[in-house]
């Protein structure tokens, strides 16, 4: 055995210098290399916590290194891209950690903790009832029910989504069709949401707001009545100023519309925006003295009235302060 003993130390050097020209070899065949890649980033804690993070980031850029071997089979897959706001405060710039982490033995992460500024709000559901809208009512209809129906009463859907998209936010569900029937039963309609006017999207909202809003109801079903027929408005006759003056030195001093009012009879949609007739106006270019007109009353289209036409009564006297040309 004295052969192993002798000289041990060379020996053992040399085994060593083997060793490291064999893994010289070994590495020059497979070695060190990197690889950088896109990957999705994935929002976690959210819902659980009652929040909902706005706009968030949807992908990184990130660089694994390793021996070119292992490298090789490396893909998105093999890391996790990751944002927690378990333990976050609602804001505008909320800061947070992305945290990237490899799946892969012997794989390292470059800059494996990058910090962001999220906008995170407060998820809050929100009932909101279910007007029922009708753009499209015909002259000489009316509607006298309009209501939305489903399982509550009256008619709510449930938006479950952030706070700043609550405020002023409406429910409707809306008949195109004419109005010119006694009733309308419609089994199913959206319900479209809108905040100060401005519809929401929740298709599109899904895509940007983490996790989603949602509304518990997408559709309702509407009950419309109706009834035509025609109705009555007293308004007032309004006289307008005189298309010709009086001639030089002679002036009006006062105005008298007989009748004074007028009853107005047509659909109450179209009377519901009547408040006055306003006169034509008339010439009195050549009235020196208190002069009465006859004037046809211009109802509009579809109206019509007490009286068929009206007397305009003008006073005019001349101006005591006016010189009268010279002859």
């Amino acid at each position: 055995m004295s052969w192993i003993t002798d000289d041990w130390r060379l020996k053992l050097l040399a085994l060593g210098l083997a060793v490291l020209m064999l893994g010289a070899v070994a590495f020059s065949q497979n070695p060190p290399t990197s690889k950088t890649f896109t990957k999705n980033i994935d929002i976690i804690g959210a819902g659980p916590a009652g929040l909902m993070v706005i706009n968030p980031p949807t992908k990184t850029t990130v660089t694994v290194t390793g021996l070119a071997d292992t490298i090789s089979s490396v893909t998105s897959s093999s890391v996790v891209a990751s944002i927690d706001v378990s333990k976050a405060t609602p804001g505008p710039s909320v800061k947070v950690n992305l945290i990237v982490r490899s799946l892969v033995l012997g794989v390292t992460v470059q800059n494996p903790v990058l910090p962001e500024a999220l906008n995170i709000d407060q998820r809050v559901p929100v009932k909101l009832t279910v007007a029922v809208r009708t753009p499209r009512v015909t002259p000489g209809w009316q509607i006298t029910k309009a209501e939305a129906r489903c399982l509550t009463t009256p008619c709510s859907v449930t938006f479950d989504g952030p706070v700043s998209l609550e405020s002023k936010l409406k429910a409707y569900a809306d008949f195109t069709s004419p109005i010119e029937n006694s009733s309308y039963d419609v089994l199913t309609q959206p319900v479209v949401l809108e905040q100060n006017g401005v519809a929401l999207d929740l298709a599109k909202l899904a895509t940007t707001i983490v996790p989603p809003p949602t509304l518990d109801i997408a559709t309702v079903a509407i009950h419309i009545e109706a009834k035509t027929g025609t109705t009555s408005r007293q308004v007032v006759l309004i006289d307008s100023l005189p298309v010709h003056a009086p001639p030089t030195c002679y002036r009006v001093t006062n105005v008298a519309v007989d009748p004074i009012t007028v009853v107005l009879t047509g659909a109450p949609d179209v009377l519901a925006k009547i408040t006055t007739i306003t006169l034509p106006g008339l010439d009195l270019s050549t009235a020196t003295s208190d002069t009465t007109i006859k004037v046809t009353i211009p109802y509009p289209d579809g109206v019509g009235g007490s009286a068929g036409t009206a007397r305009v009564t003008y006073s005019i006297s001349k101006n005591p302060n006016c010189a009268s040309p010279s002859p």
